[in-house]
């Protein structure tokens, strides 16, 4: 049985001889859902905090770096997907490597003004021993939102080495989604 209140609120009015049909509050219309956070709306850098710094200078495990991205704009937009990440050698012969992603499915972050969201990279370091030849010694961080082009380029603020791996089909050092 329905209530008193929603019979009323679904009832056609009569006022001055017009028929008025009134609108259940679910059948308003629905506020804009936010666009997608452009670079433009964006700031970015590593998180350097001690529970956020990678470990490089271990040998035996992967270890975890951050990047966060701040939204700087006055409107509410969203993230989703994986960033793009190229990593830039110090060495001569490191050029450029493009991670990998994860297998982790990623999730729509909704961004308000001044929000903050990070994604994890996970890398695996080497020795110093290690020869030179496998070894990506990483300098900058050419970093692009989600469904983005234009990037952010990071100085990167950790030392290390990390194991090249660049032509690998399951390498040791990838990235993650957005939000994870």
């Amino acid at each position: 049985m329905k209530s008193k209140l929603t019979a009323v609120a679904l009832a056609t009015v009569v006022v001055a001889g017009a028929a008025v049909t009134a609108t259940p509050a679910s059948a308003a219309p629905a506020k804009a859902e936010p666009t997608r956070c452009h670079t433009s709306d964006l700031k970015a850098g590593f998180a350097t905090g001690e529970d956020a710094r990678p470990e490089m200078e271990q040998t035996e495990k992967q270890t975890q770096a951050y990047i966060w991205f701040t939204n700087q704009s006055k409107r509410t937009c969203t993230l989703s997907g994986f960033a793009g990440v190229d990593m830039i050698g110090a060495q001569g012969t490191d050029g450029t490597w493009s991670l990998a992603r994860s297998s982790k499915k990623p999730e729509k972050m909704i961004m308000e003004q001044g929000d903050t969201v990070d994604f994890s990279i996970t890398l695996l370091p080497v020795a110093r021993s290690t020869p030179q030849k496998e070894k990506f010694v990483p300098a900058k961080f050419l970093v692009t939102p989600p469904n983005e082009t234009a990037h952010f380029t990071l100085k990167w603020p950790f030392g290390g080495q990390i194991l090249k791996q660049d032509g690998a089909t399951h390498p040791g050092t990838y990235l993650n989604p957005v939000g994870r």
